[in-house]
């Protein structure tokens, strides 16, 4: 009974999609130690991963539920659909919290310190869809936060590049949230939520997320630039480039079909090779060097 409760919070949480944080947490803890770091900061940075997007989408189940019951799409998510209670969820999302707590006191001291600044943008994001539909800039600040974290918990300090990296992120995730809220224009908009889909209409909703992937890109070279980044790791933002292209021809205002094919596949995709293109490229220039 309490692994079957268990199993459908992991379902409801869609935990496999800690794949589209993970890898840019791991690429910011790359960076941050100019290479691997040590076998104890990898193990207690990706707990402290898991426990954080544990949080934030429990957390966001919890506080959407009543929005989530009106809502076609989402009527059979775990609490409308009575698979799990309120009160269950809750209790999930405080151990998840409790465990990045944790996580973050096994990290570098100033870990200790912001991890309120980690936390609280998860629970904000879920009450900005009811006043601005800068809602999706939000929920990009809190993807965009993992590689910042990763570097704070190897460094125990703050720098220019890597924050150029979590905005790269925040961009990224912005975007294909847009595209994602497209489904939900009509359920939205009866619930006056606040979207772009919902407040600007579909056709330029896909524009801002057009724009915002192009700076994507932008912004992934100059942190090529600020980390004096190989070749390796520009290859990797060409390939990144060319699967945001794609991801952006597959959804077109009058055909939304592919919207879970460009959210869930194509992201994924995204998230993993750039953070393997980076992983390589630092082994290249250690290669190199033994070569020497």
């Amino acid at each position: 009974m309490a692994s079957g409760k268990l199993k459908i919070a992991l379902e409801t949480i869609k935990f496999e999609h800690t794949i589209f944080a993970l890898p840019f947490a791991y690429m910011g803890m790359m960076l941050a130690a100019n290479g691997m770091p040590s076998l104890k900061q990898f193990l207690w940075i990706t707990i402290a991963m898991i426990g954080a997007r544990s949080f934030a989408m429990a957390i966001n189940r919890y506080i959407d539920r009543d929005i989530d019951a009106r809502n076609p799409r989402t009527k059979n998510r775990a609490i409308p659909a009575g698979k799990l209670t309120s009160r269950y969820v809750f209790i999930f999302s405080a151990i998840s919290l409790t465990l990045f707590f944790i996580a973050t006191y096994q990290l570098a001291p100033l870990a200790r310190i912001v991890w309120p600044a980690i936390v609280i943008p998860f629970v904000i994001y879920s009450y900005t869809k009811r006043f601005t539909w800068l809602s999706h800039v939000v929920l990009g600040i809190c993807l965009g936060l993992a590689p910042i974290g990763a570097w704070i918990a190897i460094t125990n300090g703050l720098s220019w590049p890597v924050v150029i990296l979590g905005a790269a992120v925040m961009l990224w995730v912005a975007g294909f949230d847009i595209i994602y809220a497209c489904q939900d224009i009509d359920a939205d908009r009866r619930d006056g939520l606040f979207s772009i889909p919902a407040v600007f209409g579909i056709k330029k909703a896909l524009l801002v997320t057009r724009a915002f992937h192009v700076l994507t890109v932008g912004l992934l070279f100059t942190v090529g630039v600020a980390f004096k980044m190989g070749a390796v790791y520009y290859f990797g933002v060409m390939i990144t480039t060319l699967l945001l292209a794609y991801e952006n021809q597959l959804v077109k205002p009058h055909d939304l079909s592919k919207v879970n094919m460009a959210f869930f596949t194509v992201n994924g995709f995204i998230s993993l090779q750039i953070f393997a293109f980076t992983g390589l490229d630092f082994a290249a220039r250690y290669l190199l060097k033994g070569l020497d």
